[in-house]
C-alpha cells in the first residue's frame, strides 16, 4: 500500500475501520471514510491521523447516485487521485424467509446492491482518468459474504444482496479490464465484529465453523488490504472466500 491513497466507505466502524488501520500500517499516505454515521467517522479519523494517514471524511447516503458520487468527489478534492476503493458499508438484518417486509427487501437492496454499485461508478470514472497501461490504474475490492454461496434462511435478503455483489464485481471487472482497473471481491464467513459480540452471535458462529471459532476482523482485512494493494497486480473478476471451512461445513 506504499504511498497508495484509498476510499472506504462503511469505514467508520467494524472491518472497514480495520482495513483502513491496517492498509495505514502498510504505507497508505491518505485514506478516504465514506459513512453516514458522522460521529464515529471523526472519532476514526483521528485514530488514522494518529497513525500518521492524512484523512479526509465523508457523510454520504451511498443508496442515492448523486449523494453517492458527491461524497467521492469530495474525498477526491481533498485527496486527489484514488488508488483503491474498498465497498464495505452493508446492512446486514435476521429475518424469517417468510417474513421479509417489502420496506425491508428495499432497505437491504439499496445499500448493499445499489450503494456498492453507485461507489464503484465514481470510482471507475474517477480512475479512467490516469490509465497507462499495462500498469494498473486502480483496485476495487468489494466486501461480500460466504452467505452468498450457501442456504441462509435467517436471513435471505441479505445473503441474495451479497450474491448481487458477487454478479457486479464480475461484470465490472470484465467492463474496466481495458483500462487496466482490477476489481475483485472477498467473502467472509460471521466474524467477531463489536456488534456480533453485543448480539450474542459468537458461540452460533464458532459452532458452525470446522476451526471452532469466528475470526477476527484483522484476519478478514488482510485479504482486503492484499486484493487492494499492489502485491495484486493480474487478479480481476475473482471472488476470494475467507471462512475458515465454514463454505464447505
Amino acid at each position: 500500500m506504499e504511498n497508495q491513497t484509498v476510499v472506504i466507505v462503511g469505514g467508520a466502524s467494524g472491518l472497514g475501520l480495520e482495513t483502513a488501520r491496517l492498509m495505514v500500517k502498510r504505507g497508505a499516505l491518505k485514506i478516504g471514510l465514506i459513512d453516514r454515521n458522522e460521529q464515529l467517522l471523526v472519532q476514526a479519523a483521528e485514530e488514522l491521523r494518529g497513525l500518521g494517514a492524512e484523512v479526509a471524511v465523508a457523510v454520504g447516503d451511498i443508496a442515492r447516485k448523486d449523494t453517492a458520487h458527491g461524497a467521492f468527489e469530495e474525498i477526491v478534492g481533498a485527496l486527489g487521485r484514488v488508488h483503491c476503493l474498498v465497498n464495505s458499508a452493508a446492512i446486514y438484518p435476521r429475518k424469517d424467509i417468510f417474513e421479509i417486509t417489502d420496506e425491508e427487501w428495499d432497505l437491504e437492496n439499496a445499500v448493499n446492491i445499489k450503494g456498492t454499485y453507485h461507489m464503484m461508478v465514481a470510482a471507475v470514472r474517477h480512475m479512467q482518468q490516469y490509465v497507462a497501461a499495462p500498469a494498473v490504474t486502480g483496485r476495487i475490492v468489494n466486501v461480500t459474504s460466504v452467505d452468498a454461496f450457501k442456504a441462509h434462511p435467517q436471513n435471505a435478503h441479505y445473503a441474495a444482496t451479497k450474491a448481487a455483489v458477487v454478479s457486479l464485481t464480475k461484470s465490472f471487472a470484465q467492463a474496466c479490464a481495458k483500462d487496466q482497473i482490477l476489481v475483485n471481491s472477498v467473502a467472509p464467513a460471521g466474524f467477531a465484529t463489536e456488534r456480533a459480540r453485543q448480539l450474542g452471535f459468537l458461540g452460533e458462529l464458532a459452532a458452525a465453523n470446522p476451526l471452532g471459532r469466528a475470526a477476527e476482523p484483522a484476519e478478514i482485512a488482510e485479504w482486503i488490504v492484499m486484493m487492494g494493494s499492489s502485491r495484486n497486480s493480474y487478479a480481476t473478476g475473482e471472488n476470494v472466500i475467507v471462512s475458515g471451512g465454514y463454505i464447505y461445513a
